[in-house]
């Protein structure tokens, strides 16, 4: 599966868990936080297409939802088995 599938996949689950996707320009990596009454991701817009993609994953993983489609489950499990995320965002 190609990154911009998978960046595509981990998207749609946001959006799908209730969460406001943006991406927005600045100096942080990104993240899940709450704004009054919103669940939104915030991701900056210049990272690499892979940085996108942990990112998003890493809020998955944080969220910990169930019935997760098998292919966004894969790429969550395979970032977070080969340790692509760091102690310091856990």
């Amino acid at each position: 599966m190609t990154k911009k599938a998978q960046l595509s996949l981990l998207e749609t689950a946001i959006k799908e868990l209730g969460y406001t996707l943006r991406y927005e320009k600045g100096n942080f990596l990104g993240g899940d936080c709450r704004l009054r009454e919103d669940n939104v991701v915030v991701v900056n817009k210049f990272l690499p297409l892979e940085g996108k993609i942990y990112t998003l994953a890493f809020v998955i993983n944080k969220i910990n939802p169930q019935g997760l489609s098998p292919n966004v489950h894969n790429i969550v499990n395979s970032l977070v088995k080969n340790n692509l995320f760091s102690k310091e965002r856990s």
